[in-house]
């Protein structure tokens, strides 16, 4: 047997499997994951004076974000059903980019990881952005959906460079 790295959701055929971690201890797990929504300045201040039609953008936008993570297993299919501890989804104005950027941390006390809850309600939460403000910016970019950390489990912390 190889010690090179390979896919754990694929068996020995190549076949798509949900892991098994049953075996595994439990631990405090967390994972922070962040991504952006780029707009034109006009439509940020729009945002920023609470002005959008459909209402409160960020609050909006947090919630999505909450309730993704929360369902993340029914999106992507090869994902354990977690009892989360704790999600928490931060959207912060930035004038350079311009747009808002997006963070979201997921933690559980469980035998597996929480990177994908994380970048789930990162990329939920700014796929809502463009939902509520597409009326007046059809060219936002949501862009930078990454994981910036993860701790707890066998392979411990992880850090983004």
């Amino acid at each position: 047997m190889s010690d090179a790295p390979r896919l754990t959701h694929l068996d020995e055929s190549g076949g798509a499997h949900m892991v098994d971690v049953g075996d595994k201890a439990v631990t405090t797990r967390t994972a922070i994951a962040e991504g952006s929504v780029t707009m034109k300045p006009e439509t940020l201040a729009l945002i920023r004076g609470g002005l959008a039609k459909k209402g409160d953008v960020l609050a909006t936008a947090r919630i999505a974000g909450i309730m993704a993570a929360k369902k993340t297993h029914e999106l992507i299919p090869l994902c354990h059903p977690l009892l989360l501890t704790k999600v928490t989804l931060d959207v912060d104005f930035d004038d350079a980019l311009p747009g808002l950027r997006v963070r979201a941390l997921a933690r559980v006390a469980g035998q597996t990881g929480v990177e994908m809850e994380a970048l789930t309600a990162v990329s939920v939460a700014c796929l809502t952005v463009y939902d509520m403000a597409k009326a007046v910016d059809r060219g936002m970019v949501i862009g930078g959906v990454r994981l910036l950390e993860k701790s707890g489990g066998k392979s411990g912390e992880w850090r983004a460079e």
